[in-house]
């Protein structure tokens, strides 16, 4: 039989934090208590004016095919947003409503790239950038944000990083995995060589609702309009609304991009979901109180687990100041515990000591693993205990 695989397929990584999702269901369906510490999505259920106004959609009978860049009442909900909230101005024309923000991000790599374009994208990074890049032809180039840096790269490295094939950098903030926040200093010294180089700015905002001590979120798109010509804004609903499931984000940017990702979205997927639109549409005109109480949860027990989990030997955590992640640099803890790496480290944490955490390789940060704490405190503490015993038990000097 001929090889059945495209080419573009054999060199896909598999999402790392659903594969551990997925290995710690299957150990909870065998009767193993698991704490799962892997998930991005926040524990708490959509709320209920969101899952009123999807239920009245359907009863009113709008459940059928939308334009497959978005219903217009939504992209003018979405438009109302970005001035609300970013003081950014956009026409209908300038925002596609898609399935999910990752799958907006995957449309706009297709639009985007020809075979050869380089991406920057810095390290740590999530761990679909890099394969989105490469299922449309591009070349990932990866930049390292140490953890001295906060885990952010500088206008510097990325100045030295671009060449002639260097078509757009990818900009995450708040960051998943590292939960670190770009100044509006930062942002603008990058916007400097983006323009200076004639980038395009792929600035993902998914998390800008959950930020903590104060900060308030600044898109690399308010700088200027310059800038914001060059920039495509990505952003959704699923981590400010707890919306994962209903799986609607947007783009926001230079209308012949978007016209050509609504074009493909008319071939590819139709139109995201018609009740899931309908939903985003109150999540959004809707009241906002659920979005900050769910924030102000958040914060809560980073207050409380950080200290806790810095605490653990071996473990060496910066303080987030966005998202629902914590990225500590474990490779000393692995060490001491008798394992070759922190995958391994990792993988021994979920079968002896019973506790989900992703490993950072998929991120490319392979001396970390990334928790999330989008789960109850009571969780969160128990999940803590188990991994400090489990090093202190092993620990050897």
């Amino acid at each position: 039989m001929k090889n059945l695989l495209a080419n573009r397929v054999k060199t896909l990584s598999p999402s790392a934090t659903l594969a551990i999702t997925a290995k710690a269901k299957e150990l909870k369906s065998q009767g193993i208590d698991v704490i799962g510490l892997g998930a991005g999505e926040p524990d708490f259920n959509t709320p209920q004016n969101i899952l009123d106004a999807a239920a009245d959609s359907m009863n009113k009978g709008l459940t059928k095919y939308t334009p497959a860049g978005g219903l217009p009442v939504l992209k003018q909900a979405i438009i109302d947003k970005l001035i609300r909230d970013n003081n950014l101005e956009y026409k209908p024309n300038e925002i596609i409503v898609g399935i999910g923000a990752k799958h907006v991000l995957y449309t706009l790599f297709q639009v985007l790239l020809n075979e050869g374009d380089e991406v920057i994208i810095p390290i740590p990074y999530w761990v679909s950038y890099p394969e989105q890049v490469k299922l449309a032809g591009g070349v990932p180039v990866y930049i390292e944000g140490s953890s001295e840096q906060n885990f952010k790269i500088t206008a510097e490295q990325l100045r030295n990083a671009v060449t002639d094939k260097t078509k757009a950098v990818i900009i995450n903030s708040p960051s998943n995995p590292s939960g670190m926040v770009y100044t509006r200093e930062e942002l603008a010294e990058i916007a400097e060589v983006a323009v200076e180089k004639d980038l395009v700015i792929v600035s993902d905002e998914i998390y800008e609702k959950l930020l903590y001590n104060g900060l308030e979120h600044f898109s690399i798109a308010q700088l200027s309009e310059e800038v914001k010509k060059r920039t495509i804004v990505v952003n959704g609903v699923a981590k400010s609304h707890s919306m994962t499931g209903w799986r609607i984000g947007y783009a926001a940017g230079d209308a012949e991009i978007i016209n050509a990702m609504t074009d493909l979205a008319s071939h590819s997927t139709s139109n995201p979901t018609t009740t899931s639109q309908y939903a985003t549409v109150e999540a959004y005109n809707g009241p906002q109180d659920s979005v900050e109480e769910m924030r102000k949860a958040f914060e809560s027990r980073l207050e409380t687990i950080y200290p806790k989990l810095s605490a653990i030997p071996g473990f060496k955590v910066l303080k987030p100041q966005g998202a629902f992640y914590l990225l500590p640099d474990v490779a000393e803890a692995a060490q001491k515990t008798g394992f070759t790496s922190v995958d391994d480290f990792a993988s021994a944490l979920l079968t002896e000591a019973n506790v989900a955490v992703v490993p950072g390789s998929g991120f490319g940060v392979p001396s970390t693993i990334r928790l999330s704490y989008a789960t109850s405190l009571d969780l969160l503490e128990e999940a803590v205990k188990r991994m400090d015993n489990f090093v202190k038990t092993k620990w050897q000097d």
